[in-house]
């Protein structure tokens, strides 16, 4: 059996009176990165780069909040009397998922009023996505975020000794303190080589015409699908049995499942982008008139030629 990867994360670079987190530097270059691949395929579709940034700035103001208000949202609890520390989103605590509809939510307005459709824009965007969730991972695994169960999986985590810091407890039941020797499931590295396969199978999709909305279905039908399980190995708040995550996840798998093989086309809501000219009608025809036969000949004064 091989080994279980062991390694000591960085969880802060202190450059002078400066705390960087690696996580937060690989969700900020995750969502770069997503952004540039996202624009020759949203030339194909006729957006331009000015839609783009213009979508890509509401858009990123929006995953901040989302990920924060629907981390706040699952553990409500942990706030009980410090209810001004769901403001201090530098301490930790964000989710994918509200990410990713915090920016859906905020970019939607700036898509109707450029008069772009939804499902083009997300069909452009979902291999990016999925790149930004892959460089983000990288961050998670440098600082050894997402630890869950114990485990005795060849791709489990060794925990580090008690004087090495992680960025979430490992101790395979979720609460510190730590267990030195410890393999619990590291869940960052098992959706970044998940999401790696998604996105390669996203730009061998996008490489035929298919339907708007195919590939951003796609994708959250798959990415779903993904968090559902992930979530189980996970030590988190749950709710029946199930994380805030997940329950969010079961509802986007189901409708994205029902949309690709049932309905095999995108909802009509969100097609901004289709201009309906109103109908010009023709009355010359049916118009009765007074006048007989024009007359032959050279047209006279009170004639228009």
């Amino acid at each position: 059996m091989l080994a279980a990867l062991s390694y000591h994360p960085i969880v802060h670079v202190h450059i002078g009176p400066l705390s960087i987190s690696p996580h937060g530097v690989g969700i900020a270059v995750g969502f770069i990165l997503g952004a540039r691949l996202m624009l020759p395929a949203a030339a194909r579709r006729g957006i331009t780069e000015d839609d783009v940034y213009s979508l890509l700035t509401r858009a990123a103001i929006g995953a901040i909040v989302g990920a924060r208000v629907a981390y706040v949202i699952n553990h409500v609890g942990d706030y009980s009397g410090h209810y001004l520390d769901m403001l201090k989103i530098w301490q930790g605590g964000i989710s994918l998922l509200g990410g990713f509809a915090g920016a859906i939510l905020l970019a939607l307005p700036e898509m109707k009023k450029r008069r772009l459709s939804f499902w083009r824009v997300m069909d452009a965007a979902a291999p990016g996505m999925a790149l930004g969730v892959i460089v983000g991972r990288i961050g998670d695994l440098i600082v050894a975020d997402h630890l869950g169960k114990a485990t005795h999986f060849f791709l489990g985590y060794k925990c580090p000794p008690l004087s090495v810091a992680t960025a979430s407890p490992c101790s395979g039941t979720g609460q510190p303190p730590n267990i030195p020797g410890l393999i619990v499931h590291q869940t960052a590295l098992y959706d970044f080589i998940l999401t790696i396969v998604l996105l390669g199978v996203l730009l061998w999709l996008r490489r035929q015409p298919r339907w708007d909305g195919f590939l951003i279905i796609f994708f959250g039908a798959s990415s779903g699908i993904d968090r559902i399980v992930e979530d189980f190995l996970r030590e988190d708040v749950r709710r029946f049995g199930l994380t805030g995550s997940q329950m969010s996840a079961i509802v986007v798998v189901i409708l994205c499942l029902y949309i690709l093989f049932f309905r095999h086309r995108a909802p009509k809501w969100g097609h901004w982008d289709e201009r309906r000219e109103p109908a010009m009608i023709d009355t010359s025809a049916s118009e009765p008139t007074m006048a007989g036969p024009e007359p032959d000949g050279p047209p006279g004064p009170d004639r228009e030629e």
